[in-house]
Parts: structure tokens; C-alpha cells; sequence
């Protein structure tokens, strides 16, 4: 096999370089003072200022209960959407059932669907049950994804065998026992992406949480929305809120890079 050339490389480093970019940028600027943005010559390495503007952005918004807000959505979220976004998969790409096709189609067709046409009723449920201002109301419209569940359908029906599930069914164990023991397993490099992918989306989401949730109960973006006053914004201390809130993004994808790349990987081959 002919081994990459420097061009790959250079191109594949042009990439990373310009994806880690707006981050250093962020850093940069929530570094100094806000006078920065008035310079003529924008600054390219860090200030002094970073550790200052943090503290003010802990002392200006409620940033720890924000944070702990953000992860019990973005966790409850992305189990959720991993277990029945896995389980649904499972059953169109494995079981025979009539109206299977139609029904797929019908769940791959309401990603069509812009969000922000549901958002008048599904505020009005939420107020009737009284969810306004708590996290369920931004939990439970979201255990479940149209594209997790296409995502997973795609991804079992290659990667499982019909003849495995027959050989578990003859051996007389159910439906969901042949599902935790075969099919899950398998599903595993494809949940672990869609896990992941969830949670990012979760935790930046900032739309919906805006809407039904009260300034005293924030997640971490809507918390960092407090950081703009009415008629100025200081950008270092909106970017330095903006640095803080993506260390654990950082971290998760440090710690959770390896089960990427065996997902991209394995759900790159037809077995």
C-alpha cells in the first residue's frame, strides 16, 4: 500500500489548523480587555486578562448551576436517544413487521420539518403540565431523534446478521433478550458516535432551553445569553464564558476519541 505524501499531510494539517482556529481566536480575545476589538491591529497570542474575566463571568451568571444543569440534559439526552434510537433501528432493520418501510419513511421525513414550527404547541403542552422553568421540559421532547433512529437502521442492518438473530431465537431467548445480547453489542461503535454527537448538540443547544427555561434555571448557553447587557457587549467576557463552557467538549473528545474512530472506521466497512 503506497503511504500518504507530504500533500495529504499538508492538507490534513491546513484542516486541523483551520478548525482549531476559532477557538484560539475566542482565547485570544477573552484574554485582554475590551478594548481589544478597538485596536488596529488585532492581537494574534493571549493577553493576561483570561483568569480576570473568568472570574467575572463565575461572579455575573449563575455558571456552576448552569453547568450542572447542562449535564444532566445533555447525559439523560443522549442515553435516552442512544437506547431507543438503537432499539428502533433494531426492529426496522431486523424484524418484519407490516408497515415497516412506510413507518421509516415517515420518521426519516419529519427531519424535514424545521424546528421552530413546533415550538408554539409544544410550549403549550408544556405549560399545561406545568413543566415551564424545569428541565423536564427540555428533556423529555428530546429523548428520541428521527435521525438517531436512522442512523442506527442504516448502521444494524449491515452490521448484524439475520442468521445470528434466528440462531438466538431457536435457542429460545425473546425478542428484547436477543436485542441486549446481540444487537447491542453490535450497535456499539455506531451508539457511541451517536452518543457523543447528541451530547454536543444537547449541550450547545440554546434555541428551545431559551424558550422554556427561566433565567434562575438556566443550561450553560442560556446562562451565558446574561452575559450580554442591553446596549454594549464586552466580547472578552462573552468569549471567555464562551472558552469556559467548551473545556468539557474538549475533555469529552479527548477521552472519548478513541470509540470515535473505531465507530467512523467500523461503520466505513459492510460486513
Amino acid at each position: 500500500m503506497r503511504r500518504p505524501g507530504w500533500t495529504v499531510y499538508g492538507l490534513l494539517a491546513a484542516v486541523v489548523l483551520g478548525s482549531m482556529f476559532p477557538l484560539w481566536w475566542s482565547f485570544v480575545i477573552a484574554s485582554h480587555d475590551s478594548t481589544v476589538l478597538a485596536r488596529t491591529r488585532f492581537p494574534l497570542l493571549p493577553g493576561g486578562n483570561f483568569l480576570v474575566n473568568a472570574a467575572t463571568v463565575l461572579d455575573t451568571v449563575p455558571f456552576w448551576k448552569a453547568t450542572l444543569n447542562s449535564i444532566i440534559v445533555s447525559t439523560t439526552v443522549a442515553a435516552s436517544v442512544v437506547f431507543f434510537s438503537t432499539l428502533a433501528g433494531y426492529a426496522f432493520a431486523k424484524l418484519r413487521f407490516r408497515g415497516s418501510k412506510p413507518l421509516l419513511v415517515f420518521v426519516i421525513a419529519t427531519m424535514a420539518v424545521p424546528t421552530q414550527l413546533g415550538v408554539v404547541p409544544l410550549y403549550q403542552v408544556m405549560a399545561r403540565l406545568g413543566w415551564t422553568g424545569e428541565l423536564t421540559a427540555v428533556i423529555v421532547p428530546a429523548l428520541v431523534t428521527a435521525f438517531g433512529v436512522f442512523w442506527m437502521t442504516q448502521y444494524l442492518s449491515q452490521a448484524v446478521p439475520t442468521e445470528l438473530i434466528e440462531a438466538a431465537r431457536v435457542d429460545g431467548a425473546s425478542m428484547f433478550r436477543t436485542f441486549w445480547h446481540v444487537g447491542l453489542p453490535a450497535a456499539r461503535p455506531a451508539a457511541s458516535m451517536l452518543g457523543l454527537f447528541t451530547f454536543v448538540a444537547t449541550w450547545t443547544n440554546f434555541f428551545w432551553p431559551f424558550i422554556v427555561l427561566g433565567p434562575s434555571n438556566p443550561t450553560l448557553p442560556v446562562a451565558l445569553q446574561q452575559l450580554q447587557a442591553a446596549h454594549y457587549v464586552d466580547y472578552s467576557l462573552v468569549l471567555a464564558g464562551a472558552v469556559l463552557a467548551t473545556i468539557p467538549l474538549i475533555l469529552l473528545f479527548i477521552f472519548a476519541g478513541r470509540q470515535l474512530v473505531s465507530g467512523i472506521m467500523q461503520g466505513a466497512v459492510k460486513q
